[in-house]
């Protein structure tokens, strides 16, 4: 009787030991998890920092970029922009602008480190409407 328990206690040990592994097993597959896009930083676009000249003002930098994540702390000066963009299972892309401003505010110079993804071609869940079938039809003048 004695042998009969301790069998019985082996195999559900042993079954429990089996479903465990085959449960983990499973869980090593990669992108089974759907995991969202994450952009953190500034988010900058291809088109605000084609508009960025030599010759603005500090405020027509922050109102076209935002506010920079890093003013540095020894030289006023000098501000950073850095977009850091990682979409699912792909590695984090990272761009830094760097803006260079004399003592009057005005911008001297400006750094990319490398382009920008150009956004000219729509994303497959953002949808252009256009209105070319659009009729010219007033709302009140439904009866023409």
């Amino acid at each position: 009787m004695y042998k009969k328990v301790k069998i019985m206690q082996l195999k559900s040990v042993f079954s429990a030991i089996i479903l465990a592994l085959s449960i983990t097993a499973c869980s090593t597959v990669d992108k089974i998890v759907y995991r969202i896009d994450v952009p953190q930083g500034n988010y900058l676009e291809a088109a605000a920092v084609k508009q960025l000249k030599v010759g603005m003002t500090a405020q027509q930098v922050q109102y076209l970029l935002g506010t920079p994540v890093l003013v540095e702390p020894f030289n006023k000066n000098t501000w950073h922009y850095v977009f850091l963009q990682q979409k699912a299972y792909t590695s984090p892309e990272q761009h830094t602008l760097v803006v260079n401003f004399d003592q009057r505010g005005i911008v001297t110079n400006f750094n990319l480190d490398k382009p920008l993804p150009d956004d000219n071609t729509p994303a497959v869940n953002n949808a252009i409407i256009t209105s070319e079938g659009a009729s010219t039809k007033s709302w009140w003048q439904f009866w023409k």
